[in-house]
């Protein structure tokens, strides 16, 4: 019987290693590699990835799983004393007890109430202070990987937003950390206390009868299989559950952003239906995994019950004919039990790991995303900025699409204020967005008082840069600290007079709260021409020494863009500035305008002087003037 044990024990040692070596052979080859290449360790086991992000917890994962694994060591102690108590009932002064000297069975007793007494105090105390350690752990790792994954994801490109959905996006950076959440609260400690049971129970039936052992321990080979064939099967499943919830996020959120659209095309019942297909997809994804997980137990339960039957009549034959005491028989009836009933948590222990792993590798996934631009070193203060700007043969496509901006040079003194127009998609924001280094140019270089802007902190770059663009965004949040975003100044008089340049004191007095209403969501609560005045004092407050207005006066109407006119003309003294316009009558004062077509440079002069050439130019104004 004692083979047959030690067969059984051996089996299931091959199991464990099994599971190892699958879970842990993909991180290793990887790693491997990594060294060997120098590349991110983007497509190792996700378990392996969390471990290395988890390196600067390691204390507090030691102590938490210590408490954990001695919180289980005094839960496994009471039938060891329930065995002690027959023991000394039945062998009264012969009894295990009595051989440490309490030989009268009232000081036996006592001996045994006050090890019951510490025993179960020990066990609440690390009980409690593992699942505070376990959680506060959790709650932190939930903190920092939030931080950081948000962190990365504000340091990539524009392109990276363009082919990703923020509902999706969002929840990366909410569900899945969450579940990840989740599963560092519960599951980590089942974990190690279902491999503290089988370490100590299968001791102890080593130590206090080998020739019953193997009846307890026959089943844990198949149910520790059963586990992990069932894992393999739930993985792709919990994956794919990911990647609907990420879907229906996305729909909700954009549904959410553009509830004004649906409104207006009475598109409520259609958007219904569609976010009831993505819900019922995410529902039957669920299911199938479902399916699957629930199966484990009610199968896991059938080997436990074979397992406890051949111990509770192996073990009590043993015990009737005198070849096994009937404390330890007793001790072995509770600890079978104690050994293998634990092992149903392994089915939902899994579960929760699986949903796990396919969120840490979602969320690992944005955090070794490489950074395309990568920032400058070179430091230049604001204060140094003299403005000049200089687009020297620049080259510039989104993605393998055609170019944008082709071969384009373009030179512009401090202080000077130039314009750029031209027809739609001629390429004039984008060189904004090339200027602001939001993207990387393809040929060529810009420069900033003679620096490449890949030279230069990021920062520091933007810090030297006012940008309203047409696309004006407000945050959730009072007047004032939209106007301060950026700056987060907390004078109020600087933010009040930055707001009467832009010619926004007198609306925003006659709001409900004045400077401190609630704008709402996106700026929802003012009108177009209000937002845009807004995001004019938000600039206006920075002061920086380039100022660029994309379309800055686009929404807003004749009144209030000869206002805004009387304000540029104010806050555009020496500072270099670069208006995009479509509006010519806004840019007719530049000191040089330019003319893009297709991207490229067409012309370029002083309002009067394009008129006279009878161009691209001269034919624009013609038609805003409504003269042909």
């Amino acid at each position: 019987m004692v083979t047959v044990y030690r067969i059984a024990m051996v089996s299931l040692m091959h199991s464990f290693c099994r599971f190892l070596l699958t879970e842990l052979t993909t991180a290793t080859t990887d790693r491997v590699a990594r060294l060997v290449y120098f590349l991110p360790m983007a497509s190792s086991h996700p378990l392996q990835r969390l471990l290395h992000y988890s390196r600067k917890y390691r204390r507090d994962v030691w102590l938490a799983s210590l408490c954990s694994v001695l919180n289980r060591v005094f839960d496994l102690a009471p039938p060891v004393l329930i065995g002690l108590a027959v023991d000394v009932v039945v062998q009264q002064e012969t009894s295990w007890i009595a051989s440490l000297g309490v030989t009268s069975i009232r000081g036996q007793l006592l001996v045994l109430t006050a090890l019951t007494i510490v025993t179960w105090g020990l066990e609440s105390a690390f009980q409690y202070t593992y699942a505070v350690l376990w959680r506060n752990l959790a709650q932190r790792m939930q903190r920092d990987l939030r931080v950081d994954a948000y962190s990365h994801l504000q340091d990539l490109d524009l392109a990276y937003f363009e082919d990703r959905s923020s509902g999706e996006l969002m929840s990366v950076l909410n569900d899945d950390i969450n579940q990840l959440e989740r599963f560092l609260d519960v599951g980590a400690t089942e974990v190690l206390q279902v491999a503290t049971s089988i370490l100590l129970i299968g001791g102890a039936f080593w130590i206090l009868a080998p020739a019953v052992a193997w009846m307890a321990v026959l089943p844990m080979p198949f149910i520790v299989w059963g586990a992990i064939t069932f894992q393999k099967f739930l993985a792709p499943r919990y994956v794919t559950v990911r990647e609907r919830v990420g879907v229906l996020n996305g729909r909700l959120s954009n549904n959410l952003s553009g509830i004004l659209t649906i409104k207006s095309f009475t598109a409520e019942t259609y958007e219904t239906e569609r976010v009831r297909e993505e819900s019922e997809a995410y529902r039957l994804s669920n299911r199938h995994a479902i399916a699957l997980s629930a199966a484990y137990i009610p199968l896991i339960r059938i080997l436990i019950l074979i397992g406890f039957t051949a111990t509770l009549i192996g073990g009590g034959f043993m015990a009737v004919e005198g070849r096994l005491a009937v404390g330890t028989y007793s001790v072995l009836v509770f600890l079978t039990q104690r050994l293998l009933w634990p092992l149903t948590r392994l089915g939902n222990t899994l579960d929760q790991y699986q949903r796990a792993m396919a969120s840490t590798h979602r969320v690992m996934d944005l955090l070794d995303t490489p950074i395309t631009l990568q920032p400058g070193q070179r430091r230049l203060p604001v204060s140094n900025v003299r403005g000049k700007v200089a687009f020297e043969d620049v080259t510039f496509a989104y993605s393998s699409h055609t170019p944008v901006v082709e071969h384009l040079t373009l030179k512009i003194p401090p202080g000077n204020t130039v314009a750029v127009v031209g027809a739609t998609g001629s390429g004039k924001s984008t060189l904004v967005k090339l200027l602001l280094r939001l993207y990387e140019v393809n040929q060529g270089r810009i420069t900033l008082d003679g620096i490449d802007v890949r030279e230069l902190a990021s920062q520091d770059l933007r810090r030297a840069i006012g940008l309203v663009s047409q696309d004006v965004f407000l945050f959730h949040g009072t007047v004032t600290d939209n106007i301060a975003y950026g700056t987060f100044t907390d004078d109020g008089a600087a933010i009040e007079q930055a707001a009467r340049i832009a010619e926004a004191h007198d609306f925003i007095v006659q709001l409900p709260q004045g400077y401190d209403t609630i704008v709402g969501e996106r700026g929802q609560k003012l009108s177009g021409g209000q937002r845009q005045r807004l995001a004019i004092a938000r600039a206006i407050l920075k002061d920086p020494p380039i100022l660029v207005l994309d379309e800055a006066t686009s929404a807003v109407d004749n009144e209030t863009e000869a206002a805004i006119q009387r304000s540029l003309e104010k806050i555009t003294q020496n500072r270099t500035t670069i208006a995009i316009a479509h509006r010519l009558s806004t840019i007719r004062n530049a000191d040089r305008i330019y003319v893009m077509d297709q991207g490229q440079l067409v012309e370029w002069g002083t309002h009067e002087a394009l008129l006279e050439r009878q161009g691209i130019y001269a034919g624009l104004w013609r038609v805003q003037m409504g003269l042909k």
